[in-house]
């Protein structure tokens, strides 16, 4: 019996330092895995893209403003002139928070009435927790402070008793609830919708290489085009009805708004897929067998998980990290589908990720196209 176990051992090891590729995946995993934990995920938002309405440009909202920055949750990056103005930007993704103030900002401060608005964008989980907690706290520590100073000017001591001259009142955009599913939703659509394409697709044409099929179907009047559409067509079909699945599940039977077009986003959706199956073809091109296959499509769908900001925010990544969420076609797609089915955006609003998107398509798909032609050859 052990002589048996140890040839059945010997062999097991010949076999995988035989598959260097194989190899080489099951080595790499572990250590991409801690770079993506050390580097990408945290839970604490800060320096959160801000913009500003500013409609009393006074000393006290020049204060307050600095204030809020100082905390270093806060980054302000834009002024705009109006709140519809801020939303414009929130709904652009340029920024995650608005704050708004009001004319005659000083003055209501000495009366004791003045407030100011925080609008957040209630799409991003981390963000908009992080965002409420912080406007809140900061708010309060930022009238407390002219309280004292109110208090001191009178002349009545920490006994006195004056009305607060500062109310900051929170407004949470999209989900005022705060509720996980609507951030969620979204990216489930997103991921599912390419790991389907790229982990069915590239399996598909691995089997039929393993078995042998792939030689019979070539010696047809089948061109490689054709085939390869073949490949690609149930696998398309088989993530929208997924897609369906997960957006009537979400809105009928959970309550996740869907604010935007459907037709638009159905038309988003197709063009991430035809990015997603060119990753699945080429991956289908490097891999010698299904279990290379499967180990490519996981390492394609962790990067995914955790760099294209659809469980930790992008905000909070280092550049270089940044840089290479930017190459997932999910990243754009996520940006997308949150800004139609959250916010209910039209086109204007995600114009840069559709093209961004089509770019990326069209090179990945020409390439993988590429590859597999030369692969059959």
């Amino acid at each position: 019996m052990w002589q048996r176990l140890r040839a059945l051992i010997r062999k097991e090891f010949i076999q995988t330092l035989r598959d260097r590729r194989t190899l080489g995946i099951i080595l790499s995993l572990p250590i991409i895995l801690l770079f993506l934990f050390g580097y990408a995920v945290e839970m604490t938002v800060d320096h959160i893209p801000t913009v500003v309405v500013d409609n009393s440009k006074d000393q006290q909202s020049w204060e307050f403003l600095q204030c809020m920055e100082t905390s270093g949750f806060f980054d302000i990056q834009y002024y705009v002139q109006d709140q519809a103005a801020a939303i414009a930007e929130i709904d652009g993704g340029k920024a995650r928070v608005a704050i708004v103030i009001p004319p005659r900002f000083a003055a209501a401060l000495e009366r004791g009435e003045a407030q100011a608005l925080i609008v957040v964008d209630g799409s991003d989980a981390l963000t908009v927790q992080s965002a409420f907690n912080a406007a809140t706290t900061v708010g309060e520590a930022h009238a407390v402070e002219l309280l004292t100073e109110k208090l001191e000017r009178a002349g009545l001591g920490a006994s006195g008793t004056v009305a607060k001259s500062l109310d900051v009142r929170t407004r949470v955009l999209y989900n005022p609830d705060i509720r996980s599913l609507v951030f969620m939703v979204p990216g489930m659509v997103g991921l599912i919708l390419q790991q389907q394409t790229v982990q069915l697709t590239a399996l598909s044409i691995v089997r039929e290489r393993e078995l042998g099929t792939i030689e019979q179907i070539l010696v047809t009047p089948i061109r490689p085009w054709e085939l390869m559409l073949g490949k690609i067509v149930p696998n398309v079909i088989i993530a929208f009805v997924n897609l369906g699945t997960i957006l009537a599940l979400g809105v009928f039977w959970f309550g996740v708004p869907f604010n935007g077009n459907l037709w638009l986003f159905l038309g988003m959706a197709l063009l991430y897929v035809f990015s997603s199956l060119g990753l699945g073809i080429l991956v289908s091109t490097v891999s010698n067998n299904q279990r290379q296959a499967q180990q490519l499509s996981a390492l394609i769908m962790l990067p995914a998980m955790m760099l294209s900001g659809y469980i930790f925010p992008r905000s909070k990544m280092p550049l270089l990290v940044r840089w290479v969420g930017e190459f997932l076609p999910i990243t754009h797609f996520l940006q997308i589908a949150r800004g139609i089915m959250t916010k209910g955006v039209g086109f204007r609003f995600v114009q840069n990720q559709v093209w961004i998107l089509l770019v990326y398509g069209v090179v990945v798909f020409a390439v993988s196209a590429v590859a597999f032609r030369e692969r059959l050859e």
